[in-house]
């Protein structure tokens, strides 16, 4: 079942709209509460997963939801339609930043985040299911779900490589300070150093900026959304003999051999995304001294990302999902662990990222694919199929998987006595327990994580033979039907 390009372009808009906020929490979330809003790390880590305990809760019931929702636009369409404005709503007052502090300030900010993890998981499962009904062929899979993560990158590169430039053009402007001590790390410490008035304008220019950035992109998220719903098909439906049993599907699901594997390898891999992204803007700042610098460094990654994801749908169709899954992890977690060893060499730095983001990058799409196809061999195994439940199930442990690594992180940095509102810069970067955590959280423990993905792989039992025979099976069943 071949889909036309304008469907795979327009499928893949919905995921830029995602990343817009979901980039802006992975990237800066921790940043903005710790850094500008002056909440000590136990506090913003405990938000963050607490937001993202809510989240992952609500992706099962989610994927619950839209498998039994039947409209005349379909099961996930009406989900993008209905919910893209309360996402981008909630999403601008969860970077908000009032002018409250302590205990008022988190009596605000944990509801406003909460209620964005809330309509998050509502407008994403859906969209994230709606890949695997738009088409029953594997291979075009792969093919939709390199469009869809190449534009999602290009959300990334936006949020990860541009963000905090807009946040100092839009907040100095918006409180008449100079552009050029607001972008300069050097010049913006020796501002913020001279007395308390200034350090309190350049907190104000980043929480104004902030507000702006994130209200912008979620206006451009709206109408993102709207594209995919109005270009995209749903055509892939369950059995119809199929009742709406929850404790059938239940019990099925936890048999499919495939999405256990795969719900493992979403659990590791997002435990590592996690510290990765989290610890990046930390090491840049501290180790190397040029907050600025991580955004070259997103910029860079990413675009590195972009430019090797459209090699999955071949590879795949050279070495199959499961070889190139394998290969692909083993290869990235050799040049993250590298990134240790690259120490303060600038350069290093982003040629053994590149190389990593390159090595990694046809996972990131093949993991979606592969999940699909889990669904499909619930369907053939089981004769059920639970397409909402299949990804929200996978969705949910991944997100756990995020709530692990941001404790993690957040714990080791408040044991080795990481503090803003208690340490100045200097003194950080004097304290040798908390450098090495950001050296090691930055290179070695990512490495690791993402190289060992490829031992849960070896248990996947979709190979080539295997899919040719399920999709033949699959379709002789549904013409039948």
């Amino acid at each position: 079942m071949k889909l036309s390009i304008k469907e795979k372009l327009g499928y893949s808009l919905g995921d830029t709209a995602s990343h817009f906020v979901w980039d802006m929490v992975n990237f800066w979330l921790i940043f903005y509460y710790t850094d500008v809003l002056g909440i000590s790390p136990a506090w913003s880590t405990t938000i963050a997963i607490l937001g993202t305990v809510m989240d992952a809760v609500m992706d099962p019931v989610v994927g619950i939801w839209a498998d039994r929702t039947n409209t005349r636009w379909g099961k996930f369409r009406p989900f993008l339609l209905f919910g893209c404005v309360p996402f981008a709503l909630f999403a601008f007052l969860a970077f908000f930043g009032p002018a409250l502090q302590g205990n008022a300030l988190i009596a605000y900010i944990l509801p406003m985040f909460i209620g964005l993890r809330i309509i998050y998981a509502i407008v994403n499962i859906p969209y994230s299911s709606l890949g695997a009904v738009m088409t029953d062929d594997s291979i075009e899979r792969a093919g939709l779900n390199s469009y869809r993560f190449v534009a999602a990158n290009i959300g990334q590169l936006i949020v990860s490589g541009l963000a905090l430039y807009i946040v100092y053009y839009l907040g100095s402007h918006a409180t008449g300070m100079d552009y050029s001590i607001m972008s300069d790390d050097g010049m913006r410490k020796l501002f913020v150093e001279q007395n308390m008035a200034n350090a309190s304008l350049v907190k104000s220019s980043y929480i104004i900026g902030f507000r702006y950035l994130v209200g912008i992109f979620g206006c451009i998220g709206v109408l993102l959304f709207l594209i995919t719903f109005f270009t995209t098909k749903e055509r892939v439906a369950p059995p119809k003999r199929q009742d709406m049993h929850l404790g059938r599907d239940l019990k099925y699901l936890f048999k499919n051999r495939p999405w256990v594997v795969l719900t493992l390898v979403g659990i590791v891999s997002f435990i590592m995304f996690a510290i990765q992204n989290i610890s990046a803007t930390y090491y840049f700042k501290y180790f190397l001294g040029a907050e600025s610098k991580s955004q070259i460094f997103n910029i860079l990654g990413t675009v590195a990302l972009i430019i090797a994801i459209p090699l999955t749908k071949p590879l795949v169709k050279r070495f199959g999902a499961k070889q190139l899954y394998i290969v692909c992890s083993l290869l990235s977690g050799l040049f993250f662990c590298l990134l240790f060893f690259a120490g303060q060499n600038f350069v290093l730095i982003n040629v053994f990222n590149c190389l990593g983001k390159i090595s990694y990058a046809p996972a990131i799409s093949l993991l979606w694919t592969m999940l699909a196809d889990a669904a499909d061999y619930g369907e053939w195994k089981f004769q059920r199929r639970t397409t909402g439940l299949c990804l929200s199930a996978a969705v949910f442990a991944q997100k756990i998987g995020w709530s692990i690594g941001a404790a993690l992180f957040g714990a080791i940095m408040s044991a080795v006595g990481y503090n803003v509102e208690t340490l100045t810069m200097s003194q950080i970067q004097g304290t040798p327990a908390i450098m090495n955590s950001i050296h090691w959280l930055f290179g070695i423990v990512p490495g690791v994580l993402y190289a060992s993905c490829a031992l849960f792989l070896i248990f996947y039992n979709l190979d080539q033979k295997t899919m040719a025979q399920m999709k033949s099976e699959l379709d002789a069943h549904r013409e039948t039907e």
